[in-house]
């Protein structure tokens, strides 16, 4: 390899020669260094644990968890207790006709929960849905406005799928039926996208979807690859009844709880429930040892040391592309 002295002398020699000598050939550009670049991606998983007696448990260690992706064990890169790391939080309501007789207490239920939930540099936003999908309060730390946004709901609102003062992808939902699996998309896709750290959507439905545009499995999608977590409050009302089933999928996908609502009083207690899970985490990270860029799923599983605890956690991820 030639010194930098030689290169340096060589560079002031040519230049010389090239202001004061006659026309030359010209020289040849230099060729451009060659850079190598790593990236390498971090996975992060936000865990909770709970023990046979459905209790949180927070005192884990490390050690007390183990990896998987796509079968290939994973070394733990990164560990800790969450509870003050930023939440960005969506609240979704079902407007629809089968919510008529709970409506109210959900609305009072909703607004206590976010003012539990939410702390110093939290954001949460309120849509509700029904034959259309409509974005109540855009992420905002302002309790007043949340507040004002959960109240505003009604049944079956005339809306037209509207958003005020920002007429882009949501506002153009127009559909018959309960759009649920639409909301989710739309929560994903358009809002909770361009936001990092942990997110959630707590949905407070009877998972009854009617003429939603997206299938349940791209409501899914567009929450794993935001990395998105869903709750779900399922409210039925007994004559209609609650599509158990599309909720258990929704949320073991995502790494959610579904809890089944009866009462008043049991709508407060599930919205605590949420609340505690959403503040009693903890985070793993790890570096996969498949650093291709293909864009396909990756499917994690957790396992933990004692057998008797259950792990909520997503399952799986889609990896970066190009």
């Amino acid at each position: 390899m030639r010194s930098l002295q030689k290169v340096v002398t060589q560079c002031v020699t040519a230049m010389v020669a090239c202001t004061l000598a006659a026309p030359a050939l010209p020289l040849a550009p230099p060729q451009p260094a060659q850079v190598i670049k790593t990236q390498v991606n971090l996975v992060n998983l936000f865990v909770t644990v709970r023990d046979k007696n459905k209790r949180i448990v927070g005192d884990l260690k490390q050690e007390d968890f183990k990896v998987a992706e796509d079968n290939q064990n994973q070394k733990i890169a990164f560990f800790s207790k969450e509870v003050s790391l930023p939440i960005t939080l969506g609240l979704l309501l079902d407007t629809s006709g089968s919510e008529q007789n709970m409506l109210s207490a959900i609305q009072d239920a909703g607004s206590s929960f976010l003012g539990r939930v939410l702390h110093k540099g939290d954001e949460a936003l309120v849509m509700s849905f029904d034959t259309d999908v409509d974005l109540l309060s855009d992420f905002t730390d302002d309790r007043g406005q949340l507040d004002r946004a959960v109240h505003r709901t009604r049944i079956n609102a005339p809306q037209g799928g509207s958003i005020a003062g920002n007429p882009g992808p949501i506002g153009s939902q127009h559909i018959t039926g309960t759009a649920l699996y639409d909301a989710i998309y739309l929560a994903c896709n358009d809002k909770l996208n361009t936001e990092a750290g942990r997110k959630a959507i707590v949905i407070v439905t009877d998972a009854q979807d009617e003429g939603s545009k997206v299938r349940i499995e791209e409501a899914i999608e567009a929450a794993q690859r935001t990395d998105t977590v869903i709750h779900i409050l399922l409210v039925a009302d007994p004559r209609y009844g609650g599509n158990m089933s599309a909720a258990k999928k929704l949320v073991e996908e995502t790494g959610g709880r579904v809890i089944s609502v009866s009462s008043e009083k049991k709508l407060m207690q599930a919205f605590d429930e949420i609340s505690e899970e959403l503040r009693s985490q903890y985070t793993l990270g790890y570096y996969p040892t498949n650093s291709a860029r293909d864009g396909k799923f990756r499917k994690i599983k957790i396992e933990m040391a004692n057998r008797d605890l259950r792990v909520l956690a997503r399952k799986g991820y889609y990896a970066p592309k190009g």
